[in-house]
C-alpha cells in the first residue's frame, strides 16, 4: 500500500478518534453538572424522608378524622344508626389500620435518623388514637360529648407538637 492510499485511512481514523474524544468530553461534562446539581443539598435524602413521614402522618390524621366523625355519630344515634353508615365505618376502620402500619414505619425512620423526641411524640400520638378507639366505639352511649372532645383535643395537641418538631428540624436542614 502506498502512502497516497494510506493517508486517507489515517486521516479518517484521526477524525473518528477526535469525534469520540469530543463526545466523551461532552458526556463527562453533562454528567458532572448533573451530579453537582443533585448533590447541591447534602441533606436532600434526609429532607425527603421527613417529607415522606409528614405525608404518612397526614394520611393517618385524615383517616382518623373520618373514623372519629363516624364513630361519634354512632354514639349519638345509638341503635337507630343506619346500616349503610356502619359499613362505611368498617371501611374507614380498615383504612385506618393500614395507615397505622405506615405510622409505625415513620416511627422507625425517625429512630433511624436519630430523631428520638419526634419518634416519641409520634408514638404518643398513635397511642392516643388507639385509646380513642378503645373508649369511643359503635354502640357506646355512656360517654359524653365533652369526654370525646377532650380525647380529640389531646390527640390534636400531640399532632401539632409533632409537626412543630418536624417543621423546626426541616427548616434547620434547609438552612444548612
Amino acid at each position: 500500500m502506498s502512502s497516497i492510499e494510506l493517508w486517507p485511512l489515517v486521516e479518517t481514523g484521526a477524525k473518528i478518534a477526535m469525534g469520540g474524544i469530543m463526545a466523551l468530553g461532552i458526556v463527562w461534562t453533562i454528567e458532572k453538572r448533573r451530579f453537582q446539581r443533585s448533590s447541591l443539598h447534602p441533606n436532600k435524602r434526609r429532607l425527603q424522608l421527613f417529607e415522606e413521614i409528614s405525608a404518612d402522618v397526614g394520611r393517618v390524621n385524615h383517616c382518623f378524622a373520618k373514623y372519629s366523625s363516624l364513630v361519634i355519630e354512632s354514639t349519638r344515634f345509638g341503635k337507630t344508626w343506619p346500616t349503610v353508615r356502619k359499613k362505611e365505618l368498617e371501611k374507614v376502620n380498615s383504612d385506618l389500620v393500614i395507615e397505622f402500619r405506615k405510622l409505625a414505619d415513620a416511627e422507625a425512620k425517625l429512630l433511624m435518623l436519630g430523631e428520638k423526641t419526634m419518634e416519641r411524640t409520634l408514638r404518643l400520638y398513635a397511642a392516643k388514637i388507639a385509646l380513642f378507639r378503645k373508649q369511643v366505639y359503635v354502640g357506646r352511649q355512656d360517654i359524653s360529648d365533652q369526654e370525646i372532645a377532650d380525647i380529640k383535643v389531646s390527640i390534636l395537641e400531640l399532632r401539632e407538637k409533632f409537626y412543630d418538631l418536624l417543621s423546626r428540624r426541616y427548616d434547620r436542614l434547609l438552612e444548612a
